[in-house]
């Protein structure tokens, strides 16, 4: 054994050392974001998960390879792990979907609604369909001046009964969401529902689409803002403020 192993690193082993656990936490984040779509980041003591949610929530049912998805198997269990981690202090939801699957969007806003840890989501792009239950499931919601929202009510692809039952089915799913949506923003009910049965203003459906200052104006989002402000509320929710 020679004399050096036993000598404290000098100051440039020291500077290479931090460099390399800098360039090794790097690349574990590009991994992380590259695998699910999210990152953890510290600062100033605290830690942020960051998780996006774009394209389609895909559901029971794989889509084609080119489309965006966000897949729920995934989701649901990053959730649950970032409840029960106790090295992290607050989630950043960052929304850019056009909606998906009914039953899968509502189960992820579900256990957002639910989670003890600090949440706040930020609409960028788009927040359509099943991603307005999303997007309100935070503690605190943002949404940027561009972006827009389109409320409209439940559709479903394939074979569909002509039956009674299948219309009682689509209003109790109806129902669902609304009494969600509802709960976990400041818009009325019955504001919604007269906004999702609006026939005036899509040309192949029923509904509305609302801009960032309309949904804040009608109670469906808190605040516009961005990526700052969204931050900021999250520090102060992670507070006690």
């Amino acid at each position: 054994m020679s004399t050096k192993d036993f000598l404290p690193n000098t100051p440039n082993e020291n500077k290479d050392n931090a460099d390399n656990s800098r360039t090794t936490a790097s690349l574990d984040q590009t991994d992380l974001i590259e695998k699910s779509g999210s990152v953890t980041v510290s600062d100033k003591g605290r830690s942020i998960h960051c998780l996006t949610v774009i394209g389609q929530i895909e559901g029971h049912y794989c889509l084609p390879e080119e489309n965006k998805t966000t897949k729920y198997e995934h989701v649901i269990p990053q959730l649950v792990a970032i409840e029960e981690d106790p090295t992290v202090d607050g989630l950043l939801i960052l929304l850019n979907t056009v909606g998906g699957d009914v039953e899968a969007g509502l189960a992820i806003a579900e256990l957002i609604a639910g989670m003890t840890t600090p949440t706040v989501s930020l609409v960028l792009g788009g927040g359509h369909s099943i991603g307005v239950p999303l997007a309100v499931s935070a503690k605190k919601s943002f949404i940027v001046p561009s972006a827009t929202m389109t409320i409209h009510p439940v559709r479903m692809n394939g074979l569909v009964l002509g039956v009674p039952q299948t219309l009682s089915y689509f209003d109790r799913m109806q129902e669902r969401i609304t009494n969600f949506i509802t709960a976990n923003s400041s818009i009325d009910k019955d504001k919604f529902t007269t906004l999702m049965m609006n026939t005036g203003e899509l040309v192949t459906d029923v509904g509305t689409v609302l801009d960032g200052e309309k949904a804040v104006e009608y109670g469906l989002i808190d605040s516009l803002g961005g990526l700052s402000d969204a931050i900021d509320a999250l520090y102060k929710l992670i507070d006690g403020e």
